[in-house]
């Protein structure tokens, strides 16, 4: 195996909230083996878990299993990571800049998780393609960072 292709790793989820925790422990994984910050994990799998968990609740209008595919790359000092589903169309980079709610129960839908997702991750694009919508989030893995790192392009949806 060449360095390039141990440098991603892609994980294929349906659409149950208990898959979130088995793709958690593989990027946990990866990481470790390459020596990056468990803090640099901890984010990326915290904002992964809000936009899964977001996906799984609310995009889809039946009870079907759905294919998630999630694409974590290396690149240089970033950890970039491509989601793609085919749920509703769902852009998490216009959550709503709101102020912290009295009470979680007080949240709109997805609010404050958004919130976080785009301030955690050092970038977060979102793209609507054939029908599937793909999220790529971008964590820098060293103090200081280069340019801006390119996600492998998703094989489909």
């Amino acid at each position: 195996m060449n360095a390039e292709a141990s440098a991603a790793i892609g994980i294929a989820l349906v659409n149950d909230l208990r898959e979130i925790a088995g793709a958690a422990a593989r990027i946990d994984a990866f990481c470790a083996e390459r020596g990056i910050a468990p803090e640099t994990a901890y984010a990326v799998n915290l904002a992964l878990e809000e936009l899964l968990s977001n996906t799984i609740a609310y995009g889809y209008d039946d009870e079907r299993p759905h294919r998630i595919e999630v694409i974590l790359r290396l690149e240089g000092a970033a950890l970039v990571v491509a989601i793609v589903d085919d749920g509703r169309a769902f852009d998490p980079t216009q959550a709503p800049e709101t102020a912290a709610a009295a009470s979680p129960e007080d949240d709109e839908l997805g609010g404050l998780g958004l919130l976080l997702v785009n301030r955690m991750m050092d970038g977060v694009e979102y793209q609507r393609r054939a029908g599937c919508n793909v999220t790529v989030l971008t964590k820098n893995t060293a103090p200081e960072t280069g340019g801006d790192a390119e996600a492998e392009e998703p094989t489909g949806c």
